[in-house]
């Protein structure tokens, strides 16, 4: 394979704060080069750079043997370099074939008049997917109604339309089914098969041994390593991505358990939530397991009183209550960490110190002023308690990484001191070494503080590994129940994909 991108000593630095200190990194043509790291190793600076959205400060960028210089992200998809974001860049309420072909549609002259040729533009587009094997998309119809597979495959074509030689994935599995997940590195071999160069950024380990070629880690702004997937293992690149080995992703402590403080009676919320019965007590982590579509979520914003219930019961320390909206949750005593922190767990704008006091402003305020010494302290102990990598209380929550986020939405909901804690994909997105921090403190709070948990989660491993009990859903029911000692991959597997609904 020839060789396609080579970065040699790349420097960028903001504010004089290194982002990337002297990385070398390369991709050859017809290569899946995943690039890993953890959050705020400086992935997605290099990425920028390699995109023209960043500059570098020092060092050198050749594409197919040139050296290159690009001055924003239009030079870079000139040259062939084009980016499939994690959030994707499509206007939702134009076509297919739009979108495909934003800001360069195919144009026929009439007399001194110019004007787009749809006709062309429609057949192009359905050239493109179909250049992916992707033959069911219609491409005159508006993309806001697509599924998040199917709008990844037009952002996909959208960058063939560039003719993309090399083509950067940001985290493009992060919110896929398991089937689109399928569908996407199908797509990604045909396209290597092409001779496109692929960077693929992910924090799923398993995804760089199934698709993966060769793989660079980063590590605070620095080059780590390069190595061939073949050669390597997840200890090996766990311990290159953290610079210590994570012997145990999931450090479950022994708990105690103690009174039943969440109930749970014949819960229903229809279509999702249909005769939900079950139990939660102090110092346990319950957890829910279920395809995507079973009635996880929204059993817990039913129990959050996002979505009130149309009829049974809900019990928080054998009292029973009538939750209509979050606000009498909290009041009850009950946390939620919802599983899209961007735009339901935080206010990304402001500061960590205004994150932190949201759930408690009543507690931290006077005659409607608020005390903001005492906003201040904690703030501060929440950075200290939870190991925020910040330089402060003010520091802007969407300058943190996912991580670092994720822990900011955790001191939020623990500064109401609640009985009941929901977190809901407590580790989506973040990187091996926040995840373990994650689970960890998880476990401190059942096992030292006797907080109830229920965790839900997509990931198995995470279920098996920090639950004291799983309880499995399909169809909006409970269908399965197991203890810690009984659950096993196989089992709850299982009775996830079985027929029955009971």
């Amino acid at each position: 394979m020839s060789q396609l991108l080579e970065l040699k000593g790349i420097h960028k630095r903001f504010s004089g704060v290194y982002a990337l200190k002297g990385v070398d990194f390369e991709v050859k043509a017809g290569e899946i080069h995943a690039l890993l790291g953890e959050n705020g190793a400086g992935k997605s600076t290099l990425i920028k750079t390699i995109a023209g959205v960043h500059r570098p400060d020092e060092g050198s960028i050749r594409f197919k043997g040139k050296q290159v210089s690009f001055n924003n992200p239009r030079d870079a998809q000139a040259q062939g370099i084009d980016t499939v974001h994690q959030e994707l860049s499509l206007y939702p309420e134009l076509t297919v074939a739009e979108n495909i072909f934003m800001g360069h549609a195919p144009k026929r002259q009439i007399g001194p008049f110019s004007f787009i040729d749809w006709g062309k533009m429609e057949e192009r587009s359905k050239e493109l997917l179909a250049e992916l094997e992707v033959f069911d998309v219609d491409v005159r119809r508006i993309v806001g109604g697509f599924n998040v597979g199917n709008r990844q495959r037009v952002e996909i074509a959208k960058a063939l339309s560039h003719n993309a030689q090399l083509l950067i994935m940001d985290e493009p599995t992060a919110a896929l089914t398991e089937a689109d997940v399928g569908q996407l590195f199908r797509i990604v071999r045909l396209l290597k098969e092409r001779g496109v160069g692929i960077i693929f950024i992910t924090h799923k380990l398993s995804e760089v041994f199934e698709l993966c070629d060769r793989v660079t880690v980063l590590r605070d702004g620095e080059y780590i390593g390069t190595k061939e997937v073949k050669d390597t293992s997840e200890r090996d690149l766990i311990s290159m991505m953290v610079g210590r080995t994570i012997d145990q992703l999931f450090p479950k402590q022994e708990s105690k358990f103690g009174e039943v403080v969440l109930e749970v009676r014949n819960l229903v919320r229809e279509p999702y939530t249909r005769d939900v019965s079950f139990k939660v007590r102090a110092g346990e982590i319950v957890g829910l397991a279920g395809l995507v579509g079973s009635g996880r979520s929204e059993t817990a914003q039913t129990i959050f009183g996002i979505t009130p219930a149309q009829s049974g019961e809900i019990l928080v320390n054998g009292k029973p209550l009538s939750i209509s909206d979050p606000a009498q949750a909290v009041e009850a005593g009950i946390a939620y960490v919802p599983e899209d922190r961007g735009t339901q767990g935080l206010i990304k704008q402001m500061t960590i110190r205004d994150n932190v006091s949201l759930a408690v402003l009543k507690t931290l305020s006077t005659f409607s002023f608020i005390d903001f010494p005492k906003e201040d302290v904690l703030a501060k102990d929440a950075i200290k308690r939870f190991s925020i990598r910040a330089y402060g209380p003010e520091q802007r929550v969407n300058k943190l990484s996912g991580g670092n986020q994720q822990k900011v939405v955790l001191g939020k909901w623990l500064a109401s001191e609640p009985k009941l804690l929901i977190m809901d994909e407590p580790t989506r997105g973040v990187d091996v070494g926040a995840k373990s921090e994650i689970h960890r403190l998880m476990s401190q709070l059942a096992a030292e503080r006797g907080l109830a948990i229920i965790m839900i989660s997509s990931e198995l491993p995470e279920v098996l590994g920090m639950s004291d009990r799983v309880l499995v859903m399909k169809q909006g029911k409970i269908v399965a129940e197991f203890d810690r000692k009984d659950a096993s991959q196989e089992k709850v597997g299982a009775a996830m994909m079985s027929e029955r609904a009971a």
